[in-house]
Formats: C-alpha cells, sequence, structure tokens
C-alpha cells in the first residue's frame, strides 16, 4: 500500500511539474524568465524546489499506514521507494527537458527560415532569431560569437547538438556548410530540415497518444491492491493489521508484494517496447 501510494504521488508530481520546469518553459518561449507565481509565494516555491527533492515526499506518505497499521515497515517501504522514486522523476524531468529542446530547435529553424526570406544575411538572420528561442542553450554565446565575426558557425552548431534535444542543430550544420561551401540557398534546406523535425515530434506526440491508454491501465492495475486494502478496511476487517502483525499476513504481503512488481515491471516492458517500435 505505502509503495503504491509513493509510486501515485510520483505520478502527480511529474504530472504538475514543478517551478523551475515552468521557468524554464517560459524561458525558451518568449526569451525571458518568467517567475513562477508572482510574490513571496513564488520566491518561496521555488526555493524550496531547489532545496527539497519532492522524492523524499514518499516519507510522509509512508506516516499514514504506518500509525494505521501499528507498524514501523510502512516506514521502512517509504525510505526504500525513495531512490526508486527520484530515479523515475529525474527520468521524467530529462524527457521534458529533451522534448523542450526539440520544440526549441524547430521554432530556430522556422524564425532562422523567415528571416533569410526576408533578405537578412545567415549571421544576422541566427543572431535575430537564436537569443528568442533558447535553442542553443549553453552553447549560445559561442554560436553567436561565430555568427557575428566570422567564425566556424557549424562546428560551434555541431557543439551545441550534443546537448539534450538539440539533435536538429546538426542538421543545421549540416545545411549551413552546405550552403556556405556549395552556394545553395540556406532558406529551402533550413526550410525542409524544419519540416522534418516536425513531423517527427508530431509521429512521437501520436504514439504517445495511443499509449495513453495501455499507461491507464498500468497505472490502475498497480492501484488495485491499495483500494482492495481501502474495502477491506471499511467494511471492518483490519486487513493492515493482519499483514502486519501476523506470520501469514507477513507472508502474504512479501508474496503479494514480489508478484505486484513483477506484473508492473511486465506490464511497463510491454508498453515500452511498443514505444520502442
Amino acid at each position: 500500500m505505502c509503495a503504491a501510494a509513493c509510486a501515485g504521488a510520483a505520478a502527480w508530481l511529474s504530472a504538475i511539474g514543478d517551478p523551475l520546469t515552468w521557468r524554464a518553459r517560459s524561458t525558451f518561449t518568449t526569451g525571458d524568465a518568467v517567475p513562477f507565481a508572482p510574490g513571496w509565494a513564488g520566491d518561496l516555491r521555488c526555493r524550496l524546489a531547489r532545496r527539497f527533492r519532492r522524492e523524499w515526499l514518499c516519507l510522509p506518505v509512508s506516516v499514514l499506514p504506518a500509525l494505521l497499521g501499528g507498524s514501523p515497515l510502512p516506514l521502512l517501504v517509504g525510505a526504500i521507494a525513495v531512490p526508486v522514486v527520484g530515479r523515475r522523476l529525474r527520468a521524467a524531468e530529462a524527457r521534458r527537458v529533451k522534448e523542450r529542446g526539440v520544440d526549441a530547435v524547430i521554432a530556430l529553424c522556422g524564425g532562422l527560415a523567415g528571416e533569410l526570406r526576408a533578405g537578412c544575411q545567415p549571421g544576422q538572420a541566427l543572431l535575430a532569431v537564436a537569443r528568442a528561442t533558447g535553442a542553443l542553450g549553453g552553447a549560445e554565446a559561442a554560436v553567436l560569437a561565430a555568427a557575428r565575426f566570422g567564425g566556424d558557425v557549424p562546428a560551434q552548431l555541431r557543439r551545441a547538438s550534443r546537448q539534450p534535444g538539440a539533435g536538429g542543430l546538426a542538421g543545421l550544420a549540416a545545411c549551413w556548410r552546405v550552403s556556405v561551401d556549395g552556394g545553395a540557398g540556406l532558406a529551402a534546406g533550413v526550410d525542409r530540415l524544419e519540416t522534418a523535425l516536425r513531423g517527427e515530434r508530431e509521429q512521437r506526440e501520436g504514439l504517445r497518444a495511443q499509449l495513453a491508454g495501455a499507461w491507464s491501465t498500468v497505472v490502475i492495475l498497480a492501484l488495485l491492491p491499495v483500494v482492495g486494502l481501502a474495502l477491506g478496511s471499511a467494511l471492518g476487517a483490519g486487513p493492515l493489521r493482519v499483514l502486519l502483525h501476523t506470520p501469514a499476513g507477513l507472508s502474504c504481503l512479501l508474496v503479494g508484494g514480489l508478484l505486484e512488481a513483477a506484473g508492473l515491471s511486465w506490464a511497463v516492458r510491454i508498453v515500452q517496447a511498443g514505444a520502442r517500435s
């Protein structure tokens, strides 16, 4: 019950995001960092998000079943769940950062193509668009310096493409190199690159929508034991007392926990295999 509650809390926290994520998203879309909330409340929330990791909420979540069952075992399970939930949350955050990087690169390609069609030189167009999209990330200063002072822009773009979600910058570097060396039109190449990146993103979003039902099924299966315990408690059967204070109950809890973990792992592997294919 405690592990399932911790998993539910992690899924909820991943869905609502955090102030730092919202601030980064605002930076990518507008070019200026926007506070998460006005006044002292937003500042306090940002400070708490920096100091406390969300996976530690597994400990207070495990206090309720520990009190209801009169046993420290749920607290132990909550402590064990902290690194597991933390790893899942970090993976989800890395996925969101990568998706924001992909969106920023697509916006960069679209803006760059528009500036080039308006008659701007490639270096000037990149200077005008890069800061607004934030697609270059930590390599922005190096790329813009190369564009401003006649440096090797394709090489800097390839270095910037190593950042999460910025793989499309390698294609932009190739288009830039072909335009400089062969005299080909850069606007047409950037436009085709944007179309390709946008098509890949739409394909991923479509696949995610198709897998949403499967993920919902996995979550429901994970919460069924919690529902069963809640129904037993409502009927006055005292399932937590039986599970936590009798040898037969502890044996059932151990076997059921192992079966639940195996079933969830199997279901997650099936869904992830469908996503990879």
